[in-house]
């Protein structure tokens, strides 16, 4: 029997907002229910950027995944809290510049598992686990993950707006050192999350996502600097606003923009205190 076969069901909530949802509407994804729609709706007359941040990010993915299968050489990636399957998936873009790449999803919502199934049947080199990727041992010694991944090569690890799932009770750093320490030299981190330098948008986004179920917690770009600048070296332009690592006007574009979310288009360009802040880090 086959590891996901004796994974338990779990019960997909209709009445409360999910994060994976949320994130994949803003992308053009169709799989998502009214409480999701709902909450982006109430959410975005107060954060309207976060439109643009959550196109911006999954941009991000294509070049960062390209780089590291082009230049950095990498033919497995472990991806971390991976969300709703889309356009341009990680494994759809590693394998097309490297057809030999080896890609892992993680993620805790059962709707992801689902889908990501649906999608990957048949690819014998891509697989999405059911687990907590807060939890490293559970992760790590799944034996889908063990019968893809080998840590002794450089691997990718892909922690792509997550951060701000992570609140310090999680130990970001620790979870992060984790991966990195059992990872091999030429190993890569690619990480973003949403930061905020406005205190009072800070607290109210936090507030939102709390009273939503959500976890949720703003950092300053400093504070994500002092998560991942130890014992790691950024690939340049370093750790900046998404939109401005390594931009590539003639990448894919991404689907369009649902018509109700249309009106917060390029609110990014006006309200530079909140961005997607991130980039990719190699370990020496």
């Amino acid at each position: 029997m086959a590891a996901e076969d004796r994974e338990p069901l779990v019960e997909i909530r209709h009445d409360v907002p999910a994060s994976a949802r949320v994130y994949g509407w803003a992308l053009g994804s169709k799989d998502n229910y009214q409480v999701d729609r709902d909450f982006a709706l109430k959410t975005a007359p107060a954060f309207p950027e976060a439109i643009d941040i959550a196109r911006q990010n999954r941009l991000f993915l294509y070049r960062a995944v390209r780089y590291l299968a082009t230049q950095a050489g990498i033919r497995q990636f472990l991806d971390m809290g991976c969300g709703l399957p889309t356009d341009d998936n990680v494994h759809q873009v590693a394998q097309k510049f490297a057809p030999d790449a080896r890609v892992v999803y993680v993620d805790v919502d059962p709707i992801v598992l689902a889908h990501g199934r649906a999608l990957l049947a048949g690819n014998g080199s891509t697989i999405v686990i059911n687990a907590d990727f807060r939890d490293v041992d559970a992760v790590l010694d799944h034996p889908d993950l063990r019968r893809l991944i080998n840590f002794d090569e450089p691997l990718a690890v892909l922690f792509l707006s997550v951060g701000h799932h992570l609140v310090d009770a999680d130990d970001p750093r620790g979870l992060v050192n984790g991966l990195m320490g059992r990872s091999a030299s030429g190993s890569h981190l690619a990480f973003s999350q949403i930061v905020c330098s406005d205190p009072d948008r800070a607290t109210d986004l936090d507030a939102r996502m709390k009273v939503a179920g959500i976890p949720w917690q703003n950092r300053t770009r400093e504070e994500v600097d002092a998560l991942l600048l130890d014992g790691l070296d950024p690939v340049e332009p370093g750790l900046v606003n998404l939109a401005d690592w390594r931009p590539d006007p003639d990448q894919p574009p991404l689907a369009p923009v649902p018509d109700e979310l249309v009106q917060f288009v390029g609110a990014s360009r006006i309200a530079r205190d909140m961005c997607e802040y991130g980039g990719v880090l190699r370990k020496p």
